[in-house]
């Protein structure tokens, strides 16, 4: 065999180990999957109209209503925060209730029931044009449950005799956050 030849057959059955060695075929195969689990918030207001309503007679009680809401959240495992807050961003018409400008003792305040993992504004809050308000707030690790946890707004807007007779409108924007 001459030494040209064998050159020949010796580089085609390196070629031939060399391909086999990138693309070989088993009877399996694997792969590894990487997934990066953020911090994610989403909020339904599950009362599309909250109705407010007095129980009693001659401005005995003030209106009242709830407004309930279905959250999912999920904060950083070590340092995470996250909060639900809310603004009035459409006031009451003129000649009735008034959020921006009430009268003295008028204001529209409310206050807060959220399930765990969420804590719930401490107290009664007054509700503002300007600015946000606090209705829950989430600390680190927290996570809804898949089908989310709930919580209330508990509207309470004195009855004042000043107020014009009429229906008032106002629209309460919520907004959930998660870090």
């Amino acid at each position: 065999m001459s030494r040209n030849r064998r050159s020949l057959i010796l580089g085609a059955i390196l070629l031939f180990l060399a391909a086999g060695a990138h693309a070989q075929f088993n009877p399996t195969g694997s792969t590894t999957l990487s997934v990066n689990v953020a911090s994610e918030a989403a909020i339904q207001i599950n009362t599309a109209t909250t109705t407010l309503a007095t129980a009693g007679s001659a401005f005995s009680s003030s209106y009242t209503g709830q407004t309930s809401f279905t959250y999912k959240i999920r904060t950083g495992k070590t340092s995470g925060t996250g909060s639900i807050t809310l603004q009035v961003t459409s006031d009451f018409a003129a000649g009735g209730p008034s959020v921006a400008a009430p009268a003295s003792g008028d204001g529209l305040t409310y206050t807060c029931t959220v399930t765990s993992p969420g804590t719930a504004c401490a107290g009664s809050q007054t509700a503002r044009t300007t600015g946000s308000t606090s209705v829950a707030t989430f600390g680190a690790n927290a996570r809804s449950v898949k089908a989310g946890n709930t919580g209330s707004v508990s509207w309470t807007l004195p009855n004042d005799p000043a107020y014009s007779t009429g229906a008032y409108n106002a629209t309460v924007t919520f907004t959930i956050s998660a870090a």
